[in-house]
C-alpha cells in the first residue's frame, strides 16, 4: 500500500508551474524551451531528493 506524502517542493513546483503557464499564454513559440527546462528542473529535484 503506498501513501503519498506531502513534499516540501510541492508549494515551489506549483508556483514555478503557474509562472510558466502564464508565460507561455503571453508567449506561446517560447513553450518547448520552458518545457525543456521544467523536465530539467524536475529530473534534478527528483535525483538531490533521492540521494
Amino acid at each position: 500500500m503506498l501513501v503519498a506524502v506531502p513534499s516540501p517542493g510541492g508549494l515551489f513546483m506549483g508556483i514555478v508551474t503557474l509562472i510558466f503557464g502564464i508565460i507561455v499564454m503571453i508567449f506561446p513559440k517560447i513553450l518547448k524551451y520552458l518545457i525543456g527546462i521544467y523536465l530539467i528542473i524536475v529530473g534534478l529535484w527528483a535525483i538531490i531528493i533521492s540521494l
